[in-house]
């Protein structure tokens, strides 16, 4: 029983707290591990931040990263399974809004628990993609922008980092590369479809697609494409706002 916990526990940076209202699960941005959460607060009143950890990074590394978006929800739904007791919802931001949605799909489909909402930050839908200018980069072009990323994250850049985050990166951007579903499934919960005036990596407008993919509504927040790591005012609001009907 003990093993079971603890490798479904892996999945989150903390286990999550009993007494929270909501839990928001947020997925980390493509390259990054769970800890580039850490400048969110722990809760948003009754919400609980839970910072998600994927395999492949941090205190997984050891583990080999997922290929397909689809593989990853596979697992990530079944070792969410025991934290879904409660209103939840997924967070994810470019790259990892899509693994959020592609959950959201593989709980449907299980006939397990559903979120009470999806937050896509920064991506267009799914059937609209690949989308982004990292998808074309190569390797060297990839390592200035890691560099310029583990800055802003407070950290200094090494060769040796600046290699690992590449290697997680690459296998990122090759799973966004073959996602590709035909015609998204529709799901059955309101999606917030979140975008950035100031954003070079992905055109707020481009996120239309999403109405396709259930009720959706748009916000255009501001600030440029990384802004949503210093848990800008204006974003806990909107989370805030659309999670109060389940507090």
């Amino acid at each position: 029983m003990a093993e079971t916990t603890a490798r479904k526990a892996k999945w989150l940076l903390r286990e999550p707290s009993d007494s929270s209202a909501v839990r928001l699960f947020c997925i980390p941005y493509s390259g990054c591990g769970a800890s580039m959460y850490r400048k969110w607060p722990r809760y948003l009143g009754e919400v609980e931040i839970c910072a998600v950890q994927l395999p492949g990074r941090e205190n997984r590394l050891r583990e080999p990263a997922y290929g397909t978006y689809e593989e990853l929800a596979d697992d990530f739904a079944e070792a969410l399974l025991p934290y879904l007791d409660r209103p939840f919802a997924f967070f994810g931001h470019c790259g990892s809004a899509l693994p959020g949605y592609e959950t959201s799909v593989r709980l449907l489909e299980r006939g397990y628990p559903l979120p009470s909402r999806l937050f896509v930050s920064s991506q267009v839908a799914p059937h609209q993609g690949p989308a982004g200018r990292f998808l074309e980069m190569s390797d060297e072009e990839l390592s200035v922008e890691v560099a310029e990323l583990i800055t802003s994250l407070g950290g200094k850049p090494t060769t040796d980092m600046v290699e690992l985050s590449i290697r997680i990166l690459r296998a990122d951007v090759e799973a966004n590369k073959r996602y590709k579903p035909e015609k998204p499934t529709v799901l059955p919960l309101p999606i917030s479809a979140l975008g950035w005036a100031q954003d070079v990596e992905v055109d707020y407008r481009l996120m239309d697609g999403w109405a396709d993919c259930g009720e959706t509504s748009f916000r255009l927040l501001q600030g440029p494409h990384y802004q949503f790591m210093e848990a800008p005012d204006d974003l806990m609001a909107a989370i805030s706002e659309d999670l109060a009907d389940f507090v």
